[in-house]
């Protein structure tokens, strides 16, 4: 439907190291988060054109491509998922991180409800630990040699390859539930940081053998650790456990010269980012506007030291052209000066129309393409 946006002497790899790192570019790099699954069953560009997913829907806008590889960096294997009872209207199910959660019939995109975790004390953790943590386990051998079939290991690709960083909090969320992971900081301090440390340790693993064998463009891993007013860890035990870890795979990452780190983390990351600086996470990702405010204020506050990805106010998609133009106009002087690159801040609604999608794209076009 879109050509992709033309390159005259850069290309979509060296355009995104120049943009993110505040060095000359020729225009933006061109990305977005992606939609939500209805999006490809509501939205009549998707539904009659056959586009049925992200791959799709990525070529169809003539998005620049950008990928990251991972090892096994944390349950292995996972639970088998299974339906444990239904309803007409819900199911109850063990999910892959052996939580049992609640969710909608027709599986429409909202959050489970979490009823109780694999995890009920620190006997429970260890003993899952030597079941499904284990380093040493051969299925955390990543195989190098198909991955550098899909990708080029060395400077001739013309997009960003990343390497994946894991989660030292996000996936403990994940498996002891929200409840369980705000209690269990106290109430099971040594299992607690025990869960961040093997977390660290399996990041490290894949980290060994991925590094050597490609030329990284940057690093990426995911939190989800903060909502609208702030993190759900105090900054204090934050610094405590987790910034030593963060130090270590930075030191893994800067030997091979990878200077450009995010962290996908919803909500409000505002209280985190210095500590995340000093542990060389120096990119926030997918950077919501309603949670974070303008992306301009934390430019602002932070000079060079930090770079964004994201920042486009969802809700101003689904407001109106005029609230669109406006918008992406007050982020303009952001994109010109670098150290920003700008997508929608999360996936893009269904409640966004078609209509205003578009002018959206174009717009972003016209302005920064």
């Amino acid at each position: 439907m879109r050509e992709p946006w033309p390159c005259k002497a850069m290309t979509p790899r060296e355009i995104f190291h120049a943009q993110l790192e505040g060095r000359a570019f020729e225009r933006s790099f061109n990305m977005e988060f992606g939609w939500w699954p209805e999006n490809f069953k509501e939205w009549d560009l998707f539904r009659d054109n056959g586009i049925k997913d992200w791959g799709h829907a990525n070529w169809w806008f003539g998005l620049d491509s950008i990928d990251a590889l991972s090892g096994e960096n944390w349950m292995c294997p996972f639970f088998e998922e299974e339906v444990i009872e239904e309803t007409e209207e819900k199911q109850i199910l063990r999910n892959a991180d052996g939580l049992l959660s609640e969710v909608p019939k027709d599986h429409h995109s909202t959050i489970p409800r979490f009823i109780s975790s694999s995890i009920q004390s620190a006997e429970d953790w260890y003993r899952l630990k030597e079941e499904r943590f284990r380093v040493d386990d051969p299925r955390r051998d990543v195989n190098i040699e198909y991955l550098q079939l899909l990708h080029k290991p060395d400077k001739g690709r013309d997009y960003p390859l990343g390497v994946w960083t894991g989660s030292m909090l996000g996936k403990i969320r994940d498996t002891l539930s929200f409840e369980g992971f705000c209690y269990s900081m106290y109430d099971e301090p040594e299992m607690f940081e025990d869960m961040i440390e093997t977390s660290c340790q399996l990041v490290e693993h894949s980290l060994d053998q991925l590094l050597p064998n490609f030329a990284f463009d940057y690093a990426c891993g995911w939190e989800d650790i903060c909502y609208k007013n702030g993190p759900m860890i105090s900054v204090e035990l934050f610094r405590e456990w987790v910034v030593p870890r963060y130090k270590r795979i930075h030191k893994k990452l800067e030997q091979y010269g990878i200077t450009n780190w995010y962290v996908d983390c919803d909500g409000n990351t505002a209280a985190l980012i210095p500590d995340m600086l000093d542990a060389g996470i120096n990119t926030l990702f997918p950077y919501e506007v309603n949670a974070c405010g303008h992306p301009a204020k934390l430019l602002s506050e932070y000079g060079g030291a930090l770079r964004i990805i994201g920042g486009i106010d969802k809700t101003r998609l689904i407001a109106g052209k005029e609230e669109i133009r406006e918008y992406l106009e007050s982020i303009e002087p952001l994109v010109a000066k670098g150290g920003f690159i700008p997508h929608v801040d999360h996936l893009c609604p269904p409640d966004v129309s078609p209509e205003n999608y578009l002018y959206y794209l174009d717009l972003k076009q016209k302005m920064f393409g």
